[in-house]
């Protein structure tokens, strides 16, 4: 049998594939299909520090070859989520990274503070695509010293490993990943949705707002990915257009560490169990023993077109 489990933090996964936040819910919603143990680890819904409603529907809507959202960030605060969601995975033991958000600074800091120490979260992961009210709606995550500044802070309230999830809307992604490693973080996730719009033709209007997911992300994240992760020496979880084993593969071979699968989930909610069936599949016919030999295989080989 190979050896498909991958080191983060200091603790070993099972294996290299998550969930992409939010596309489980809060994990107890996939238990009828498949039990939440099967990820490597599961990746929380994005959770605030008091709950918060989110946007009115519809908050979904399929474009070609994506699926925009708009849910507003629902959650039920991480109080609630202690209480009432994390015992499910107490009971199947199963690594748990919380996704958190804040709508100012201040938030964030508050957020990161009232997550305990729990052994079995092996890191937060900042969710740096949310608007700065104060500065008017500036995505926190757009430049290198708003970065810098609150990761830094945030990296303060805490003792445990920390993720910084970044935006696509940036000119050098590689500037804003440095600007977190400097400031703290212990590990960048990457791509975030894009900003998008649909238009409604006949009523001559916007028919909806919100972030564009789905498998034409794919390059654009490997090409994030393979530059962030020849650059800093920390771990890179990859995401965005992970449709497959395939596509899952590309983005370890890229420098990820691990991945998250998110949008395909919606096509058929049984793609990361045959994912993670798929990755291991395909070292046993390379006779590949561990997947250290795959990530970042790709990066030595890369050139340009």
């Amino acid at each position: 049998m190979a050896d498909i489990s991958v080191r983060l933090f200091g603790r070993t996964l099972r294996n290299p594939v998550m969930n992409a936040s939010g596309t489980l819910g809060y994990g107890i919603e996939i238990e009828p299909l498949w039990p939440v143990d099967t990820l490597g680890a599961y990746v929380s819904k994005g959770l605030s520090a008091q709950p918060h409603h989110g946007n009115p529907q519809p908050r979904l809507r399929e474009e070609r070859s994506a699926l925009m959202n708009s849910i507003g960030l629902q959650n039920i605060g991480v109080a609630r989520f202690f209480a009432e969601v994390f015992p499910l995975f107490r009971k199947r033991q199963t690594p748990v990274i919380i996704n958190f958000f804040g709508f100012t600074e201040e938030e964030y800091v508050r957020c990161a503070e009232a997550i305990g120490d729990d052994g079995l979260i092996c890191a937060l992961e900042m969710n740096l695509s949310c608007p700065n009210i104060k500065e008017g709606g500036i995505c926190f995550g757009k430049r290198p010293e708003d970065v810098h500044r609150i990761v830094r802070r945030v990296k303060g309230a805490t003792g445990l490993p920390l993720l910084a999830k970044l935006t696509p809307e940036t000119e050098d992604i590689t500037a804003v990943a440095r600007a977190a490693y400097e400031a703290g973080a212990d590990g960048i996730t990457v791509l975030n949705t894009f900003p998008a719009l649909a238009v409604d033709v006949e009523g001559m209007r916007t028919a909806a707002r919100g972030g564009l997911s789905g498998p034409f992300l794919k390059p654009l994240a490997l090409r994030a990915i393979a530059d962030i992760s020849g650059a800093l020496p920390i771990p890179v979880i990859g995401t965005g257009g992970i449709m497959d084993a395939g596509d899952a593969l590309s983005f370890l071979m890229a420098g990820a560490t691990a991945v998250q699968v998110g949008t395909a989930t919606f096509i058929d909610p049984f793609t990361i169990p045959r994912i993670i069936r798929g990755i291991d599949e395909y070292m046993e016919v390379r006779r590949i023993s561990r997947i250290d030999e795959i990530i970042g295989a790709a990066r030595a080989q890369d050139r340009a077109i």
